[in-house]
């Protein structure tokens, strides 16, 4: 994964939940489960 794309755990309300960035406005939100991705979404953060 290109390092731009910024993994992130994310916290607060989202917390056990991770998020990759597509670009500045919209990310893909998701859940591990022993190595694979679920309640996968795409969020707009604008």
């Amino acid at each position: 994964m290109p390092p731009g794309n910024r993994l992130e755990k994310l916290s607060g309300e989202r917390t056990g939940q991770y998020s990759i960035r597509i670009n500045d406005r919209y990310r893909v939100g998701f859940v591990f489960r022993n190595g694979d991705a679920f309640q996968v979404e795409i969020v707009d953060y604008h």
